[in-house]
């Protein structure tokens, strides 16, 4: 099928759907003219009705008025003379109703008027010719008998009156009735042609959208592969995009394709030639396999290459594509390229870090060694000499001597606490971390055990509550509990008892977002508090870093590490610790460890 017929068939199925929709608002617009005229219709009988009704509540009003006022002259009531005036008042309302109905209608205007000049005649037989509503005024017999009448005359020709008003209103209910059969009788059949005629225009938009189903598929080939490129470039994330036929082997770029080169769009014929001009003289080869690939093995791999942009700068490409096969077997190589200078900066510069790092473990596995061997091995000489002049040449120095022979042997015991502190802290830092699911109370009876000497030294009294089973590395968790309690008993205040109370509960992770940066995460907090020295609220973050101490050595002796240790192990665990202070009442150290 060639354009012009797909162009001539579309032409007229344009001008069938124009000719059908105006077919289509033709009948809505006449049902709807229809249905207007049917609810004006039905407006005209309600209007009728009412009419008659109101004409059959005014004869009835003025039936009231008479006879309340004629009980009034034989009763001298004042009951009946207040249910008369109620009467006309309800009399003069109604012929007030009666004129807004018949408003638009001249012949029941003017039988209305009639009917109001007699009513008010009515009225003036009753008031001014016979009969005085004044009981001090004495009323004839003749005179009463001849008002009632001549009021009885007029009463009959009030309703002659308002009985041609209601004859001449069911006439016109007649019309309507008829008028509103025929529009309800017209009304379906006037829906049906609507719908018949719709279904038609349905059936047959169907039939030629089915037909011609074949021929608009092939008329969309190159769109469905324009959108097919686009897809893929936005799952790939490019910057600019390009198509390639392999078959007539001719290449498409994108405008950015050419920005990335620094030019402006189509500075160039996009061809493989062309554009390697700007690759790296070193990646050359990179794009010529590339090449070779694509046109004898349709087949396409991502490539890394450097490029060389008009102003000299040389940037970093990564280039990813994909092969399409079209209805008639062409093969059509899509691809992107992007931009990756900056990433590749970035990931140089962390290799390089990585390097670095690597050279520090290095140096830092080979202090541990000196400090484990090396160091230990003098440390221990020094120490056993120490404790032989101790024994057997303490009584040959001199005062003097035996004092530099004691801070020798203090210094030498602190070394050794620092560096045995060294290797904890190290061993924190590379140990292997294997997780298992333990006791957290078991943890603290055991670090308890350890530091039973202190704390018999103290008389500290230490209180828990259930902690809980946890997965940890168990023998860190308890070093960390050693450190903590230990630290409590180190800095109690003089002549105090030390109380030592450890608390755990379940909180979350909202409850401290100024401490844990997880959203929506349960933590074990775990808090141990003491009513020791404390210290100032400005070195609560401070306490926690390596080596740094709080008081003398000469006051309390210590190597500022042990603290350290405690936030590497929380760390190991994924978890936070914080200390709150205050001076003289005691520390509070809070530990979070992770729900899992």
């Amino acid at each position: 099928m060639n354009i012009n017929s797909i162009f001539n068939k579309s032409i007229l199925l344009k001008c069938i759907f124009a000719g059908s929709l105006f077919i289509l608002i033709f009948i809505s617009t006449f049902l709807y003219k229809h249905s207007q005229s049917l609810v004006d219709t039905s407006k005209l009988l309600v209007h009728s009705h009412r009419v008659n009704l109101e004409l059959e509540q005014l004869n009835s009003f003025l039936k009231d008025a008479e006879i309340n006022q004629t009980s009034y002259f034989v009763s001298r009531d004042t009951v009946f003379l207040t249910a008369f005036n109620d009467s006309r008042k309800r009399v003069s309302e109604s012929i007030s109703t009666l004129q807004v109905l018949t408003q638009d209608n001249l012949k029941q205007q003017n039988n209305l008027d009639s009917l109001i000049r007699l009513i008010k005649i009515r009225y003036n037989i009753l008031f001014e010719n016979s009969i005085n509503l004044n009981d001090s005024v004495q009323v004839s017999g003749k005179r009463f008998n001849q008002s009632l009448l001549e009021g009885k005359q007029v009463m009959q020709a009030i309703r002659n009156q308002i009985n041609d008003m209601i004859q001449l209103e069911n006439i016109y209910l007649l019309e309507r009735q008829e008028r509103y059969e025929h529009e309800t009788f017209l009304t379906p059949m006037y829906s049906l042609l609507l719908l018949l005629f719709s279904l038609v225009v349905f059936v047959f938009s169907y039939y030629k959208i089915n037909k011609d189903f074949e021929s608009l598929k092939k008329s969309n080939h190159i769109l469905k592969i324009a959108t097919e490129s686009m897809r893929h470039a936005e799952e790939i994330g490019g910057f600019s995009s390009w198509q390639w036929d392999l078959g007539s082997n001719t290449l498409t770029f994108s405008d950015n394709q050419y920005r990335l080169l620094g030019l402006e769009p189509n500075a160039f014929a996009p061809s493989i030639q062309s554009f390697a001009e700007f690759v790296h003289p070193e990646d050359k080869h990179i794009l010529l396999n590339g090449e070779n690939l694509a046109l004898h093995e349709h087949t396409s791999s991502v490539a890394f290459f450097r490029v060389i942009r008009k102003d000299g700068n040389i940037r970093y490409l990564k280039s990813m594509g994909k092969i399409l096969t079209d209805a008639a077997g062409n093969k059509i190589l899509i691809g992107i390229n992007n931009d990756i200078t900056e990433e590749y900066l970035i990931s140089k510069a962390l290799e390089d870090r990585n390097k670095e790092l690597e050279k520090s473990n290095k140096e830092l596995a080979s202090f541990n060694h000196v400090a484990s061997h090396d160091l230990q091995e003098p440390l221990r000489k020094i120490q056993t000499f120490i404790s032989r002049i101790n024994e057997k040449e303490i009584h040959t120095l001199s005062e003097q001597g035996k004092d530099y022979l004691q801070r020798i042997q203090v210094s030498a015991k602190r070394m050794r606490v620092l560096i045995d502190d060294l290797l904890l802290f190290s061993r924190t830092n590379k140990v292997e971390k294997i997780f298992e699911l333990t006791s957290l109370d078991h943890l603290l009876e055991q670090a308890m055990q350890e530091l039973t000497q202190q704390i018999e030294e103290t008389r500290a009294e230490i209180s828990s509550d259930q902690l809980p089973i946890v997965e940890v590395i168990p023998f860190q968790i308890q070093q960390l509990f050693i450190n903590l309690i230990a630290n409590s008993l180190k800095y109690c205040k003089p002549g105090v008892t030390p109380v030592i109370a450890i608390k755990s509960t379940i909180v979350d992770s909202a409850e401290y977002s100024n401490l844990i940066k997880e959203k929506n995460r349960k933590y074990y907090k775990i808090s141990l508090t003491d009513n020791g020295l404390g210290f100032e609220k400005q070195y609560e973050e401070a306490i926690f870093t390596l080596f740094y101490r709080l008081h003398n050595n000469s006051d309390y002796p210590g190597t500022g590490i042990g603290l350290a240790i405690c936030k590497k192990i929380v760390e190991n665990h994924e978890g936070y610790i914080n200390a709150e202070s205050e001076p003289g009442i005691g520390t509070t150290f809070s530990i979070f460890l992770p729900v899992k």
